[in-house]
This record gives structure tokens, C-alpha cells and sequence, in this order.
């Protein structure tokens, strides 16, 4: 009877110090949560003379039930050049939180992607770059040419493959945030 009584106390204590063992050879994984971004604030400001031109996204509930408003605040010139810049915010944080600055930071992991819907007759182009040479996003120049109208929309990528042929499709990662506004051209 004692035998048996000794053999369980060994299988006890052996199992306690086999899962309380100490494993220091192993790092905790960093997580890095996504932000939360209820606003994208687009503002495109001409060359020369003209007022400034926003375009916004907001959506304060997030993912509620709330529809996101999108505003534009006029139509862009024809045959004109537009410096560009794009803020993203937190606006359910009081002050509202500057996600643009985390974007900045981790640039090499993130990218906006400009798309042109069919027929309105701009382009664009990257004007800041990555600490490694590819492009990031914020800041893009917009170029109209004649009047028409269509959609311009703004895709920011997470982890997007770098470089890339500045498509969605080759691309890849995951989209953090897409605003699509309508645009027109006098």
C-alpha cells in the first residue's frame, strides 16, 4: 500500500514540475492591433491660385449601424495640377487620435493605392516614399485633364507586397480603409 501511495506522489510531482516548467527560450509574439479609423480627410490644395478641395469619409460609430457620410467640397479644375495629403483619424478618442502618424511610421507596412473610375480623366502620382524607396501615399499629386466626372478612390493596404506595379491586385495585403468619393471635373 505504501508503494502505491509513493508511486502517485512521484506521477503527481513529476507532472507538476513537467507543466510548471519555465520556458524562457520563448518570446511573447507582438501584437499589433489595427486602429480603429472613423475619418479620412483628403485635401487637395491647386498649384497657383484656387481653393483648397476636401474630400472626407467619417464614420464615428465604426463598424455600427450608422452609414459612413461622405462629403466633397467642390468640383476640381480642369487641366490642373493638385498637391494632395491624406489624414487619417480616430474621432471616438478624445482628442480625436492621429492614425497618419502611425501609417508614416510604419511605412514599409502600409501604402494607399489611388484608383480612377471610368471616365473621369485624372491621374495620379506617389509623392513620399517608404525609409526603403517605395512609395507610401500620403502625400500625391492629382493631375486633371479635361471635364467629366467619376469616382476617385483611396485604398490603404497593410502589409502590401513592396515593391509592387502600384495595383491593388498585385498588391495583396489587407485594406485597412477604402473611401470611394465622387468627383467632377469643370
Amino acid at each position: 500500500m505504501k508503494k502505491i501511495k509513493l508511486l502517485s506522489a512521484m506521477l503527481l510531482a513529476g507532472s507538476l514540475f513537467i507543466s510548471c516548467s519555465d520556458d524562457d527560450d520563448s518570446t511573447p509574439a507582438i501584437v499589433n492591433e489595427e486602429e480603429l479609423i472613423t475619418t479620412v480627410k483628403v485635401t487637395l490644395s491647386p498649384e497657383g491660385d484656387g481653393a483648397d478641395i476636401t474630400l472626407q469619409l467619417q464614420d464615428l460609430d465604426g463598424d455600427g449601424s450608422d452609414k459612413p457620410v461622405y462629403t466633397v467640397s467642390g468640383s476640381l479644375a480642369a487641366n490642373t495640377v493638385y498637391d494632395g495629403s491624406i489624414v487619417l483619424l480616430n474621432e471616438t478618442e478624445s482628442p480625436a487620435e492621429n492614425i497618419t502618424l502611425e501609417v508614416e511610421e510604419e511605412g514599409d507596412e502600409h501604402q494607399f493605392f489611388y484608383t480612377v473610375g471610368t471616365g473621369l480623366d485624372l491621374t495620379t502620382e506617389y509623392a513620399d516614399l517608404d525609409e526603403d524607396g517605395n512609395p507610401l501615399g500620403i502625400e500625391f499629386t492629382v493631375t486633371t485633364g479635361e471635364a467629366s466626372t467619376g469616382t476617385l478612390t483611396f485604398t490603404l493596404r497593410h502589409e502590401p507586397k513592396k515593391p509592387n506595379d502600384d495595383t491593388l491586385n498585385d498588391a495583396g495585403g489587407e485594406t485597412d480603409v477604402e473611401a470611394s468619393f465622387d468627383i467632377e471635373i469643370e
